[in-house]
């Protein structure tokens, strides 16, 4: 039994749905996932403790926050915070659809990610180093987007919308960063 998609390539539905039938416990994942599992996992896993990090010097931030301007930047750090950690549950929800184990594990964190937690004390530094660590994310999720291409649209889809924040965020931290250094 063979059938013709549109663009005229033979897809043969009976070898689809005997593959379909195997593996139950691997749901979403069928045998033409085109990528190593236990890689995209490990990339992901590393994203992940990216974005742990990411919450955590973003509230750490919130914070300690000090100045005259402390209420609207600790405004903009709770915001970032926020979307962190949606990214972080994406990211963790992600490596469970594809059968791997998200790795919250603290004690793997420093590991993992690609940022800092960061030494900062007053405002513009706080600012500065929040916004080197979204430059670093940017550059990293165009990494991981370009190594899951085509292969595995669904997990690039996620990062793309991933990385139009982390670039909202570094656009928002540059303003903050541009209006103190003025002060």
């Amino acid at each position: 039994m063979s059938n013709f998609n549109q663009k005229g390539a033979v897809i043969n539905l009976a070898e689809i749905k005997h593959q379909a039938e195997h593996a139950l416990e691997d749901g979403s994942v069928t045998p033409d996932y085109p990528l190593d599992i236990q890689e995209a996992c490990q990339l992901l896993n590393d994203a992940l403790g990216t974005e742990i990090m990411c919450v955590l010097r973003y509230r750490h931030h919130q914070v300690i926050a000090k100045g005259i301007d402390r209420p609207q930047v600790a405004a903009e750090f709770l915001e970032h915070a926020l979307d962190e950690e949606r990214h972080m549950m994406l990211i963790a929800e992600r490596i469970n659809q594809l059968g791997g184990n998200p790795d919250f594990n603290p004690g793997t964190v420093l590991q993992r990610t690609a940022t800092e937690y960061g030494k900062g004390q007053d405002l513009m530094q706080l600012i500065k180093e929040d916004l080197i660590a979204e430059r670093i994310a940017i550059m990293v999720y165009r990494k991981l987007i370009e190594w899951f291409g085509d292969k595995d649209p669904t997990t690039r889809r996620m990062l793309e919308e991933i990385l139009k924040d982390e670039e909202d965020h570094a656009d928002d931290l540059s303003d903050l960063y541009s209006c103190q250094k003025k002060s």
